[in-house]
């Protein structure tokens, strides 16, 4: 779901305010060539994992030395890079491994800004057609003259799910929610059926690996957790968005769904307009109906989505729904545009 206006004003001024520029963030006044766009893409986002940050940001229409905003007619949408390619396409193929970015333009108070949020890097430094760049200081260099900080990217990975949740308790979890995983458990394991029955919620958590001895995990909160506990999360965003829109892109409704997860499946099924289609196979008179879509690949799409998702990043997955029938799931850090299903 994108950033509204306001949202983006609020972004970019707490972006001015950093006493300088750093690894993980660029300020330019105005239009640079399409390579040293893609170098500071690869830079800032390998800053950013450095840095400890979700995301970096590459900013047009800011003076980089007052961090004033003096405006850019700078049009990525109408740039065009090498071979006359489509400057955000030719960007996005050249990151290697493609860690998605966003693209947001829009009117400050004091001027037109172009930003762009690159997600960080994870397990892996990342390329531009081949090349890794960082920024040390206020210079962009090559990753590789500085076998430290690649020795750092390659080691910087940590398992969101599995974190523990210090200030999460048992009370935080949905009696429902936790209902149906045990019911399934029983199913997976029916040998010691009788010895599940004698298990309190603590126990069976225990023995589902959703918790570390006692300890409420991320993952806990995401599928189990009542929804208000999805607070105790933040600054990560646990959210799923329904969304739908006309044939030229117009949001026309829209809701929004928080943990638990495990429950919420079904209910988001329910948004979803899944037609039935007839056709009349040759030599007969009477039509045979089937669903446009099969329900289980909208469900495994939607667990997608739950699993995939970097919730470490400021926004939770979407799924829209547009007409001319064509699905859009969108899991942040995971695929920058999202799987089109026709």
């Amino acid at each position: 779901m994108a950033l509204n206006r306001s949202e983006l004003i609020s972004l970019v001024d707490r972006l001015r305010r950093e006493p300088n520029e750093t690894e993980w963030l660029e300020f330019k006044e105005n239009w640079h060539e399409p390579q040293v766009i893609g170098e500071y893409f690869s830079a800032l986002s390998n800053g950013a994992c450095l840095a400890g940050k979700s995301r970096g940001y590459l900013v047009f229409g800011i003076a980089d030395a007052t961090h004033d905003v003096v405006g850019t007619n700078f049009d990525p949408y109408a740039v065009k890079a090498k071979g006359s390619q489509d400057l955000l396409l030719w960007l996005s193929v050249g990151l290697q491994p493609n860690v998605g970015f966003e693209t947001h333009i829009f009117d400050h108070p004091s001027g037109r800004v172009v930003l762009f949020e690159i997600g960080a890097a994870w397990d892996r430094p990342v390329c531009f057609y081949g090349t890794a760049y960082i920024r040390v200081g206020s210079s962009r260099t090559k990753l590789a003259k500085h076998p430290d900080k690649e020795r750092a990217i390659w080691s910087r990975r940590t398992d969101w799910s599995a974190e523990v949740c210090e200030r999460a308790s048992l009370d935080d979890l949905e009696p429902e929610a936790i209902a149906k995983p045990r019911e399934q458990f029983r199913i997976k394991h029916p040998q010691n059926q009788d010895d599940q029955a004698a298990w309190d919620d603590k126990t069976f958590l225990n023995k589902a690996k959703l918790t570390i001895h006692g300890a409420i995990t991320n993952t806990a909160i995401v599928l189990l957790g009542k929804p208000e506990a999805s607070s105790l999360l933040s600054p990560a965003v646990v959210k799923i968005s329904w969304i739908l829109k006309d044939a030229q892109n117009h949001e026309l409704d829209y809701d929004h769904f928080g943990p638990p997860f495990l429950l919420q499946v079904d209910r988001i099924l329910l948004r979803i307009r899944n037609l039935t289609l007839r056709t009349l196979p040759s030599g007969t008179l009477f039509p045979q109906e089937t669903s446009q879509y099969d329900p289980w690949v909208i469900r495994e799409s939607l667990h997608n989505c739950i699993a995939h998702q970097d919730y470490g990043l400021y926004e939770g997955g979407s799924m829209s729904w547009r007409h001319r029938a064509r699905f859009c799931y969108r899991i942040w850090g995971v695929l920058s545009r999202g799987m089109l299903r026709p």
